[in-house]
């Protein structure tokens, strides 16, 4: 068996990011035929022929187990395969190589229509008026995150994009609580790679990789500033949380590429709550550069309104030859995620136009 499941690591017959066959989202289209192949009633057996009579005087042969379970097994094995081709990650035994994880960019549903910015502010303004008793933003956040790791040089490995998941609580007395666990959404319970101090290795789905308690007076400070005392809640107003987000990244109060950068940075403090996705939805849509791309279904299976901001100033540094795409909740406007890709090849890294260089997914 051992030999077979090499064969078909090293077969690789159908590349997963070219061709009609690579891993993508489905479409619209597609996403509403499914739904009605599935809301049919499915026949409880296929119906075949009947089983031929038994002969007389002819003992009946018992089936053969041991052949049909392998071929099974086989059958498993080659399906998994198949899927393991977007993610491959490296496995106890002799034989195995490692190789990279990396996540396939999201992609822009044509087929259904994109929502301007300016719609989406006032649809969540309108939810933000609606909610009587809406929650309050509180300090913490909880997100699923893949950030690439890159090596240069003639002996770099190829690029690994580490998934996890973070969960962090603070307290108005300054305790809290920090949870990194690791995990990848697209394939529950199978091995993830971690980085242990510069090492890349496998560890278990749901893994703790760090897990730490602060007592009280450890975090009274206010993150954007480092000092002072906290502030009970982010500003609600447009214009003043633009200006506080400009406290976290230099830039942010005049340029898109400063402000989404400052704006990942604020939700992994924060988490906001309706009035404040208000207030950021409708300061995105005053930036005159971040242009409606289309709905997307992200990596946990929300639908959303991706809006992109292409990289193309040199003063932006590192973030230059990159597109980030933000997706916002069309009726809520809350912040479902961001994701930057490269929209260049970069040699040194061995890294191409299109791959992923992070994506994060915040969660209530």
């Amino acid at each position: 068996m051992t030999d077979e499941l090499e064969l078909l690591r090293q077969a690789d017959p159908v590349r997963s990011d070219q061709g009609p066959w690579r891993d993508r989202p489905l479409t619209a289209r597609a996403e509403h035929r499914l739904a009605a192949l599935m809301s049919a009633e499915a026949p409880e057996r296929t119906p075949g022929p009947a089983p031929a009579p038994e002969r007389p005087g002819r003992t009946t042969r018992a089936p053969r187990p041991t052949r049909r379970t392998r071929r099974l097994l086989i059958g498993a094995t080659a399906a998994s395969a198949a899927v393991l081709a977007v993610l491959t990650l490296t496995f106890s035994g002799a034989g195995t190589t490692p190789a990279a994880a990396a996540p396939t960019a999201l992609v822009v549903q044509r087929d259904a229509p994109a929502v301007p910015l300016d719609e989406v502010a006032r649809q969540a303004e309108a939810y933000a008026r609606a909610q009587r008793d809406a929650p309050k933003p509180h300090r913490g956040s909880h997100l699923q995150s893949w950030y690439l790791s890159m090596q240069t040089g003639p002996d770099a490995k190829p690029p690994v994009t580490v998934p996890e998941e973070r969960i962090t609580r603070w307290n108005p007395d300054g305790s809290g609580s920090e949870l990194v666990v690791a995990t990848d959404p697209r394939h529950p319970g199978r091995p993830v790679i971690n980085d242990a101090d510069g090492e890349w290795r496998t560890v278990n789905d749901g893994k703790v990789l760090h897990r730490k308690t602060y007592p009280a007076g450890t975090r009274l400070d206010d993150p954007a500033t480092g000092e002072g005392t906290l502030p009970a809640r982010p500003p609600a107003d447009p214009d003043e949380l633009r200006a506080y987000l400009a406290t976290f990244y230099s830039g942010a109060g005049t340029k898109t590429q400063p402000l989404l950068m400052a704006l990942s940075s604020f939700l992994q403090e924060w988490t906001p709550g309706p009035r404040e996705s208000a207030a950021l939805a409708r300061m995105l849509s005053r930036a005159p550069d971040l242009r409606p791309a289309g709905q997307v279904v992200d990596r946990l299976g929300r639908r959303g309104q991706a809006y992109a901001y292409r990289g193309e100033d040199a003063s932006d540094g590192s973030m230059d030859g990159t597109l980030q795409l933000v997706i916002l909740d069309p009726e809520t406007g809350r912040v479902l995620g961001m994701e930057t890709t490269f929209t260049k090849d970069v040699p040194d890294f061995k890294i191409k136009s299109g791959d992923v260089l992070s994506y994060e997914a915040w969660m209530p």
